[in-house]
């Protein structure tokens, strides 16, 4: 069993353990902006299933129906994360209404408070775990997770401070105003997952930091060849897959090319780990007089 596959394991049970003391929390206060936070965490359970899923699908080895790999469920499953968030956000404000138009006192706010306050920690630590593991596994289902959960715990502050100051006060129309409030952060939340997944879905290039040391390795470990031309990269959830043409000297053996494209691709995989590398050999005639010069 890997690590990744561990941590989504240890989001479900986490999740399941965190969902049950924030509905313990609203059943000990009856606030809808607990309410609210008990419902985003259903989604987080919902969603490290998924992620669990796609995790073990994506770390299949590539055959003849997928010859590039399974990459990119785990793009699905940050997608399905982000739509689910939305459907949760909703769910929100439809019972942030109700309780807006007919507010009700809290019962035992502050220890509902403090239960949902140990259920926020818990959040806050594995969410670190996860966005600090997920992006060295480069795994965009388990760094989405992660981020969910940090809006989860930044939305849970909001939501104990604002019903603080509802007790104090007696304005108990605040509990539904921050269930509302947890709403639209949960949306833009969403969004952001959904958005950043599209991004890997539609085999978005590489950023522009990485493709200047991408084109730095080429320039300087090519050397014996004339240029590099036509270079297209793209990401698929853990995978990079970089290809470009080579354009090489006549009197270059394929011997000799083969070893300088090897030395190429081992030096492209110290600045992309794990990358997938093509190269396209060209003779001399073929030179664009363009793209990579080579030193």
């Amino acid at each position: 069993m890997t690590k990744v596959v561990k941590l989504g394991i240890g989001s479900i049970v986490l999740g399941l353990a965190v969902l049950g003391l924030k509905l313990l929390a609203w059943a000990m206060t009856g606030s809808v902006a607990l309410l609210s936070d008990a419902l985003e965490n259903t989604v987080n359970v919902v969603t490290a299933i998924a992620a669990l899923v796609a995790i073990r699908v994506a770390a299949l080895p590539a055959d003849a129906n997928h010859p590039y790999g399974h990459h990119k469920a785990e793009l699905f499953s940050a997608i399905l994360e982000g739509v689910m968030v939305i459907v949760a956000a909703l769910a929100i404000l439809h019972q942030a209404w109700g309780a807006w138009t007919n507010p009700q006192v809290l019962h035992a706010p502050l220890q509902g408070l403090l239960v949902n306050a140990l259920a926020s920690v818990l959040n806050g630590v594995w969410a670190w775990v996860l966005i600090h593991n997920g992006r060295r596994a480069r795994s965009p289902a388990l760094v989405a997770d992660g981020k969910h959960l940090y809006l989860d715990v930044v939305s849970s502050v909001v939501v104990t401070l604002g019903v603080l100051l509802a007790i104090e006060t007696g304005w108990y129309w605040l509990d539904p105003a921050l269930a509302a409030f947890v709403a639209v952060n949960i949306l833009w939340s969403g969004w952001r997952v959904i958005h950043d997944s599209l991004s890997g879905l539609l085999d978005e290039s590489l950023s522009d930091d990485v493709l200047t040391e991408v084109r730095r390795i080429i320039a300087t470990e090519a050397v014996g060849a004339v240029e590099a031309h036509d270079l297209r990269t793209r990401t698929a959830g853990a995978a990079t897959f970089i290809e470009f043409h080579l354009v090489v000297p006549g009197t270059l053996s394929v011997s000799q090319a083969h070893d300088l494209c090897d030395r190429v691709e081992a030096g492209l995989k110290t600045v992309v780990e794990g990358c997938v590398v093509t190269i396209h050999v060209e003779p001399e005639f073929k030179a664009k007089h363009s793209g990579i010069v080579v030193i």
